[in-house]
């Protein structure tokens, strides 16, 4: 994999040679006549008119990140959170139904209960763990279901394989978001997913110096199938001319054109070039990145388990996991670096710890080469209710720990000067 993480979408195609893909910083494209771009309007013909539904920089992100998950196609837009609104509004309609773990970024989770609620989809959340609770909420008018393949903020990991086959029994579509896994430790396609989204703007960059998401259709999903489910891909739409489900080619699935000519256009989700380009910089690392990054956060938290300051350690290694077996089965390469140590002494805790550290960096982006901590109770999960933050693992002596690529000994002195200045904290409360 480590080849396509540097080479696929891009075989130097540029006129003048360049290895690197370009950045194409053009709003319009020029056609040779009116035929050429009516054709292109009508979608009897492939190409590019005008960069709000896409660029031939971001094609190359598309076509490496489809092949780096084995997937069909990709569709890259503007941030994670766009991924994942332009996913799930292409498969869920007013008075359908979706159904998803009650472990997800607390973004994710607002969005389900506040957005997409307002435009007429009803949500269920269930025990990401319990395979009878996923059986029991899906409803004849259940049209997907939402996972997160390694969950913000503590890395619990789902049985993607059982919950695929429960969905697809029912004819419904599985998405995952493998945004802390990245392809490079784990494909949900490969253990049934029907689309995937990731928040580029983690792990795939790496840097920190660009927002983007893109959405992967692993091929699986087929509207034709079950056409009555999926009226918008399999009747001929209105606005553009066209059946969608008749629509596949390279680049190209039923479910990403109706996306791209629908959502990305109609709410401006484009991504830019130039952050396309940044992005496609960073992928070439990720492979080397993840190998680093997993067994660094390995080694801390094996060591937050030992320190008397920490009531419990929320990665996978951590002994009494629900997840153990899964862990060992799907993820033999690592589970990324982001992980959460609860703190005895609640958020004062919490907030002493963050402002102890000196060399991690208080921060709410994750995915980055230098170490990022939050406390997710006040930041990411903020707007959720105290029950529902609890559910999500944002408690409030939990800090999220997002480990980057520092020498694991100079994090380690970092945290260990963060635990006692907590430590200080409780001997004054008590």
């Amino acid at each position: 994999m480590g080849t396509q993480h540097v080479h696929a979408g891009w075989d130097a195609q540029d006129p003048h040679g360049s290895i690197v893909p370009p950045i194409h910083a053009s709003t319009a494209y020029a056609h040779a006549t009116h035929a050429d771009l009516r054709d292109l309007f009508a979608r009897r013909r492939e190409g590019f008119a005008y960069a709000r539904s896409g660029n031939p920089t971001t094609r190359v992100l598309e076509e490496r990140v489809a092949a780096l998950e084995g997937g069909a196609a990709a569709l890259a837009v503007a941030s994670g959170q766009a991924a994942t609104t332009i996913a799930l509004c292409a498969l869920l309609a007013p008075g359908t139904h979706l159904v998803a773990s009650e472990r997800l970024y607390g973004g994710t989770t607002e969005f389900l209960t506040d957005t997409l609620a307002d435009l007429g989809v009803e949500i269920t959340t269930v025990d990401p763990w319990d395979l009878t609770a996923w059986e029991r909420a899906i409803r004849p008018e259940t049209r997907a279901v939402l996972v997160e393949s390694l969950a913000n903020p503590g890395c619990e990991a789902v049985d993607l394989d059982a919950i695929s086959a429960i969905a697809h029994a029912r004819d419904v579509a599985v998405v995952v978001d493998s945004t802390l896994a990245t392809p490079a430790l784990y494909r949900p396609g490969d253990h049934g997913a029907d689309v995937v989204v990731h928040s580029a703007t983690k792990y795939l960059s790496g840097h920190g110096a660009a927002m983007a998401g893109v959405i992967v259709d692993t091929g699986r999903f087929d509207p034709r199938r079950c056409p009555e489910r999926w009226p918008r891909l399999t009747e001929a739409s209105a606005r553009f001319g066209v059946v969608f489900a008749d629509e596949r080619g390279p680049g190209c699935t039923p479910l990403l054109a109706y996306a791209r000519a629908k959502y990305v256009t109609d709410f401006g989700a484009t991504l830019p070039a130039a952050s396309a380009h940044a992005v496609l910089q960073g992928i070439e690392t990720l492979d080397l990145r993840m190998a680093r990054i997993s067994a660094t956060a390995a080694d801390l938290a094996d060591w937050l388990g030992s320190q008397a300051q920490v009531a419990r350690v929320n990665h996978p290694s951590a002994p009494g996991r629900p997840d153990a077996r899964i862990i060992a089965r799907d993820f033999p390469r690592g589970t990324a670096g982001v992980f959460s140590i609860d703190l005895s002494g609640g958020e004062a805790a919490a907030e002493a710890f963050c402002d102890a550290l000196e060399l991690c960096t208080i921060a709410v982006n994750i995915g980055d080469v230098r170490t990022l901590v939050c406390h997710p109770a006040t930041t990411t999960h903020s707007h959720l209710p105290p029950a529902r933050r609890a559910v999500c693992g944002a408690g409030d002596g939990t800090v999220r720990l997002s480990i980057g690529l520092e020498d694991v000994e100079d994090l380690r002195a970092d945290l260990a000067r963060g635990l006692a200045a907590a430590s200080g904290l409780s001997a004054l409360a008590a």
